[in-house]
């Protein structure tokens, strides 16, 4: 199940502990055990430096990595597998580990279906919710039936897609390898991947090669599965463990006219084709636009036709780059559930160049992550206070990620939520809410006068969760009306404001920020997949929190208790 062919990463580790640790509860085992291996599965994860690279001596001294734990990690880096986990998944059905993936089910709602209910498939499951037998089964109910029915159908949804964050580099590998070793032809990388879209099924390249020279080139290599397609003049590479890479061969002269269709939206192409027209033998997509008389338009922004009123009017503005972020805004440390330092995240922040740091570690109520009470609170702050005499002129402002609790309400009261610069208000309990009852917690949440940042706002997991139901204007228009920031959660699992919504956020003079939601200091680096799919829909600088200089952050904090008669700074 669990089996690794190229170099680990932590993350790859821990998973085998985590599966480990549920098989054992879902067949009743040792549960002292289990949970040991689920902490190990945490330590695993919140460790920073690989395990891949540390000798065992390294690894037994890493923090919550014991001696029996790092003698299973060494066996897994060694063989690729964990033959305790090996030996348990062979007593567990195939059918019942894909039913343990789906989301709200527990290992011990898992026992009763397999064990009690006879089901050992994901299908017989579907099969049994579509008769209400769960519903009607002790310890389940009807609403437990609607969730699995709804996470099984997103499951199927998602199948055979990978976060766009995981396939960029290796598209781009593919294309430059190909135009290195075929000098003479073109491979122009196409489609979702080129359109940035968030999640994608496939890589996509273009090429004036002839059909039949790449199969005959990699007829020989082992492991290499090739469907060729002769009359559409395509060929499909699938490789293990990794999305079809679909190649489309045309003649050169016809290479950006097929380019250029491949790179729009359905709904993009079909609004330009109704207006203007793709000349034959275009040697560039900007000669296509040249021809029409009409701005360029980059592949991520043609996904709907009202981008064309733009391009008609030359008013489309440069898009929002990674290099236009000057500061890091939603960031975790030590205090909470972070990896690092506060001055360490800081420092860090200044050797990329950036001007400040918005500390926003956990609230109180989030106890699994380590939330600050007022307390610790309170000492935090004195410690940001010296480091900021310390670090002149950047500069660290106090701020945190307040729970939005079930009624809506903020994670303290009006005294310690004063006590910041900026509050960033986030949903992370009881997810599993209907529209009604999110729109209720939000709404209020909101209009808190203490609110700066709308953090992640569906709380989504890109092809793991979806977010709970809203009425997103409502949502953007409450937001307008009350001055409240709406995050673009970088991460690239989260993208959590969608990006679909941006225009209409634009439209009402809502501001957005790009956060990336660092609890690491590789975590810095989100902000440009946050860019990136922020790209899609035009968002500027202008419009965008974390591009805002030192002084214009000071500003705007100022401004905002100003308006909320708060302390000032």
């Amino acid at each position: 199940m669990l089996t690794y062919f190229c170099s680990m990463t932590n993350s790859d580790i821990s998973e085998f502990f985590s599966t480990l640790s549920k098989l054992m509860d879902l067949h009743a085992e040792d549960s002292f055990k289990s949970k040991s291996y689920s902490i190990a599965a945490y330590n695993i994860d919140q460790l920073e430096e690989d395990l891949a690279s540390m000798d065992d001596a390294a690894m037994r001294n890493s923090k919550g990595i014991g001696a029996s734990t790092a003698t299973k990690i060494r066996e897994i880096l060694d063989t690729g597998k964990l033959q305790q986990l090996e030996d348990i998944i062979n007593r567990t059905p195939l059918g019942v580990l894909d039913i343990m993936q789906i989301k709200g089910l527990g290992p011990k709602k898992v026992r009763t279906i397999w064990t009690e209910m006879g089901i050992e498939s994901v299908g017989e499951l579907e099969y049994a919710c579509n008769e209400n037998r769960l519903a009607a089964f002790k310890g389940f109910g009807q609403k437990t039936q609607e969730a699995v029915l709804q996470n099984i159908a997103f499951i199927r949804s998602s199948q055979g897609f990978q976060l766009w964050a995981s396939v960029e580099k290796m598209a781009n590998d593919w294309v430059g390898r190909l135009s290195k070793s075929f000098p003479q032809y073109k491979f122009l990388l196409s489609g979702a991947v080129l359109r940035q879209v968030e999640t994608v099924s496939e890589v996509e390249i273009i090429s004036d090669m002839p059909l039949e020279t790449l199969p005959k080139y990699w007829a020989n290599v082992p492991g290499l599965k090739m469907d060729v397609d002769e009359v559409k003049g395509k060929l499909q590479l699938n490789l293990q463990d990794s999305i079809p890479i679909d190649f489309t061969f045309v003649s050169k002269d016809k290479l950006y006219q097929t380019y250029f269709r491949n790179n729009c939206s359905p709904e993009f192409l079909s609004a330009f084709e109704t207006q203007f027209s793709i000349p034959e033998n275009a040697k560039s997509e900007e000669e296509i636009f040249t021809h029409n008389r009409l701005q360029f338009i980059t592949a991520p922004m043609r996904e709907n036709g009202k981008i064309l009123e733009k391009a008609i009017s030359d008013t489309i503005q440069k898009p929002i780059l990674a290099t236009d972020i000057k500061g890091i805004i939603h960031s975790h440390s030590k205090w909470s559930d972070g990896q690092e330092t506060i001055e360490t995240m800081a420092r860090y922040a200044i050797s990329k160049g950036l001007e400040y740091l918005v500390l926003s570690d956990h609230s109180q109520a989030a106890f699994y992550a380590n939330g600050l009470t007022p307390d610790r609170i309170a000492a935090q702050h004195q410690e940001i206070d010296l480091l900021n005499e310390k670090l002149k002129p950047f500069k660290i402002f106090k701020s945190i990620e307040a729970d939005i609790l079930n009624d809506g309400s903020l994670d303290y009261d009006n005294n310690v939520l004063s006590t910041f610069d900026l509050v960033i208000a986030s949903v992370h309990s009881n997810l599993k809410m209907s529209q009604d009852k999110a729109m209720q917690r939000l709404l209020t949440a909101i209009q808190n006068p203490h609110t700066t940042i709308l953090g992640h706002l569906t709380g989504r997991l890109l092809l793991s969760r979806e977010g709970y139901p809203l009425d997103h204007k409502m949502i953007i228009d409450a937001c307008a009306d009350y001055g409240v920031v709406i995050e673009i959660n970088a991460h690239p699992r989260r993208l959590d404001l969608d990006w679909r919504w941006i225009d209409y956020a634009l439209e009402k003079n809502v501001l957005l920020s790009i956060n990336p939601d660092a609890h690491a200091l590789s975590g810095y680096d989100d902000v440009y997949y946050g860019c990136k799919v922020a790209q899609k829909a035009g968002l500027t600088p202008a419009q965008n929190l974390s591009s805002f200089s030192l002084v214009e952050m000071e500003n705007f904090i100022e401004s905002k208790k100003r308006k909320r008669n708060l302390q000032p700074l």
